[in-house]
């Protein structure tokens, strides 16, 4: 059903925080760079909902930007780190739980020999390079072009505030080509310290592309012949498609790998996963961080992945994403539009056919907001293990009646 939506506590809010915060809200999540309409503020969340201020209610296929995986306020979860606060979260150093994390990493991850904790994706791939650099003695990062690998100077989108000399060890390539890897592995010579990739390519306003077989193994021989290591920022996608680490269906392991969103169910985490080689890297860096050892978090990442591993809560995310990836696809024949619906169907990317600038896109997310549901025009989507048939069902009724709007509005 269609509803009105509120905002006046939010634009309050916003207006509010405009006097006391640079732009009122920064970063991925301000939604001015997402398009109209969007509210800015949220008061809670349960399971595969959100509410804004305003009291509006959508069932929600951002999921947090991914770290939410098993459902908003998952009561295990949120138990196990509860209770951990109770005892100790903060202190003068580790708890036992940070030993007992990072042995059901090392169980989970098929590479995995060790693992360093951390609090965000950038702080992971930070330390991933910096082992790299460390363990190898060289300098040289090739990633692929427009790829995201976090938001400080060596990898930031935006060179606002960015030196040369930040980026100056950077090499680009484009993902899934051999030839443009092998031009960039030329250009490092002697000085390439890693090739870095995400899980599979999901840059922002374009196709995701899955990535090829003989393409992660060709990176996987050139670093085995040079000493380079092979980084996986999984960042993204790790712990959504596969405990073992994104590419194991691949049989292709990386040396390092970046990880966060989904690994505690919300509670701020991230981890470091290495192999053997990298160990004495790894065992020279200085990284740290004072909430870094914060137990309570560690918790809740214990549960989160006991629960991946003991449930069927990837299979069922799986399964709600292909219904809704065939009911928008159904959805969108009815009223004459053509989708390209790419990437795994548990992060999904959707884009209208001939839509360059988004006017289809936004009017069409727009109007999703006022019939109860929340997506994103050009940035992949999650779901959770917290959507039902029920909801996908509900969210299809919905993106059904918010094309019949756009149709309307265009003729």
């Amino acid at each position: 059903m269609e509803q009105t939506l509120i905002n006046s506590r939010d634009k309050a809010l916003l207006e509010r925080a405009g006097k006391v915060v640079p732009n009122g809200v920064w970063g991925h999540m301000a939604t001015r760079a997402i398009g109209p309409g969007y509210p800015q503020f949220f008061e809670k969340s349960d399971g595969c909902r959100v509410w804004d201020v305003d009291g509006n209610e959508y069932i929600d296929f951002m999921c947090a930007w991914g770290p939410n995986i098993l459902g908003y306020k998952q009561p295990d979860v949120d138990r196990a780190a509860i209770e951990q606060i109770a005892i100790g979260d903060i202190g003068n150093g580790p708890t036992e739980v940070m030993v007992e994390l990072a042995e059901t990493v090392v169980d989970t991850i098929d590479y995995a020999d060790w693992a360093l904790f951390q609090k965000n994706g950038t702080d992971a791939t930070t330390t991933c390079v910096t082992v790299a650099r460390a363990t190898t003695g060289k300098r040289k990062i090739l990633v692929a072009r427009g790829a995201y690998h976090g938001a400080v100077p060596w990898c930031s989108p935006s060179l606002i505030g960015v030196t040369a000399e930040d980026r100056s060890h950077l090499i680009l390539f484009d993902y899934n080509n051999i030839a443009s890897l092998d031009e960039a592995v030329a250009q490092a010579g002697d000085d390439m310290a890693a090739i870095m990739m995400t899980a599979f390519r999901h840059d922002v306003n374009r196709d995701q592309e899955m990535p090829e077989e003989a393409f992660l193994r060709h990176a996987r021989a050139i670093c085995d012949r040079t000493g380079a290591a092979l980084i996986l920022d999984d960042v993204r996608a790790g712990f959504r498609l596969d405990l073992r680490g994104s590419w194991a269906r691949y049989g292709v392991k990386p040396d390092l790998g970046a990880y966060s969103k989904s690994i505690a169910n919300g509670w701020p985490l991230a981890a470091v996963a290495g192999s053997r080689s990298m160990l004495e890297g790894a065992s020279k860096i200085f990284v740290t961080g004072s909430f870094w050892y914060g137990s309570a978090a560690m918790a809740a990442g214990l549960k989160t992945i006991e629960i991946l591993k003991t449930t069927d809560a990837l299979a069922h995310t799986e399964a709600m994403g292909q219904r809704f990836r065939d009911g928008l696809n159904e959805v969108a024949g009815r009223h004459g539009f053509e989708l390209s619906q790419t990437g795994p169907v548990q992060m999904p990317m959707v884009r209208f056919a001939g839509d360059q600038d988004l006017a289809i896109a936004n009017a069409f997310c727009a109007a999703a907001l006022r019939h109860g549901i929340y997506l994103h025009p050009r940035h992949n989507m999650f779901l959770c293990a917290a959507h039902q048939p029920a909801d996908i069902d509900r969210a299809l009724e919905a993106a059904d009646a918010a094309m019949a709007d756009i149709v309307r509005t265009m003729r």
